[in-house]
């Protein structure tokens, strides 16, 4: 924008010079061997002005632009189109009053454009805000809002979004921040073989992103300074967008709900849809690994949910039956505890 703007403002600055230099008496000034020069260099005069005109002109307007994709991101296509033509409708009202208003005498011709910018944002704020309305009356159906989708690195390298997409239960427009991208590849670059697998995983993981995204993917480019965590840039990305965050960053959700952005973490969705559990209720699990406290074992359910039996450690590599004593629920997972029931519970006690 700044480099457009500089060329359009310097062509015009020439040419601007050029009529100047064109009106003057340079042959009375200077004489006829020096009017050349003079007219060179009035023309030279103007392209620098204009290119100085054009970079103030041009950080101006791309601060502008920006400003107004951020307001149509967060606005559906059927209220943008409600409201262009409601613009429409509002220039036509406006030409109309604008005839009764060129007729006032000394103050009309004054009055003629504020009434015709008024009239029009009138019409054109009505009819975006009413767009639902609008849109009922002519027999049209809207589907709802369109919501905006934040994809956090800790979502992309977790993989399980893709599975959730396929089963259309989230929907909206999938965006992937370009600072996400490149701490992909950053991670994909690691000298950690563990680090440079899940990193090309994530990279390989995109392209299912754009092929299971049910509102529309987008890789969109992000403000502010490179040195900023991706974490507070993602947030200050959502919300000016009003996007939501996708994430199964724990402390991320946290950060982000305090600044009241909406938060979908994969984990608590994980969470939720795993059987529920009471206290009391019988288990058969395989005892793998001991526990951190004395007498521990650990076994995991085939969802992954990890059963802590207590007085377990003497039943390693043994598949047994145990009663649930309570259920341990927070946003990292959730945590069974148990003990072992019948004879299995007698010989860890007696053991």
């Amino acid at each position: 924008m700044i480099i457009v703007s500089r060329l359009v403002l310097a062509l015009l600055g020439g040419l601007a010079g050029y009529q100047v230099g064109a009106k003057l008496a340079l042959d009375e000034w200077f004489g006829s061997p020096w009017r050349y020069m003079a007219w060179a260099a009035i023309v030279v005069i103007g392209v620098l002005a204009g290119l100085i005109v054009g970079g103030i002109a041009g950080r101006w307007l791309r601060g502008r632009l920006r400003a107004l994709e951020r307001a149509a991101d967060r606005r559906s296509a059927a209220e943008l189109t409600v409201g262009a033509l409601g613009l429409v409708v509002g220039l036509v009202a406006a030409a109309l009053a604008g005839v009764a208003v060129a007729q006032l005498p000394v103050v009309g011709p004054y009055l003629l454009l504020p009434v015709v910018l008024i009239v029009a944002y009138v019409f054109s704020r009505v009819a975006a805000r009413k767009h639902t309305d609008i849109l009922r009356l002519v027999g049209a159906r809207q589907r709802g809002p369109t919501q905006t989708r934040l994809i956090d690195t800790s979502a992309i390298i977790d993989g399980r979004l893709i599975d959730v997409l396929r089963t259309r239960f989230l929907s909206g427009a999938i965006v992937v921040p370009d600072f996400v991208l490149a701490e992909l590849q950053t991670v994909a670059d690691s000298s950690d073989t563990l680090k440079r697998a899940r990193g090309r995983r994530g990279l390989e993981l995109i392209e299912d992103l754009k092929r299971e995204a049910n509102g529309g993917f987008a890789v969109r480019t992000a403000e502010g300074s490179e040195n900023e965590p991706v974490d507070a840039r993602l947030v200050r990305m959502a919300r000016d967008l009003g996007a939501s965050i996708v994430t199964t960053d724990y402390n991320l959700n946290k950060v982000a709900q305090i600044q009241e952005i909406e938060v979908l973490n994969v984990n608590e969705l994980a969470n939720a849809l795993k059987p529920a559990v009471l206290p009391g209720e019988s288990l058969t699990v395989k005892v793998i690994r001991e526990g951190k406290e004395y007498d521990q074992g650990v076994a995991y359910l085939d969802d992954g949910t990890m059963v802590v039996v207590d007085g377990g450690r003497k039943l390693l590599g043994s598949t047994t039956d145990v009663e649930v004593t309570s259920v341990l629920q927070n946003p990292a997972g959730k945590m069974i505890f148990a003990r072992p029931s019948g004879e299995d519970g007698r010989d860890a006690a007696t053991g």
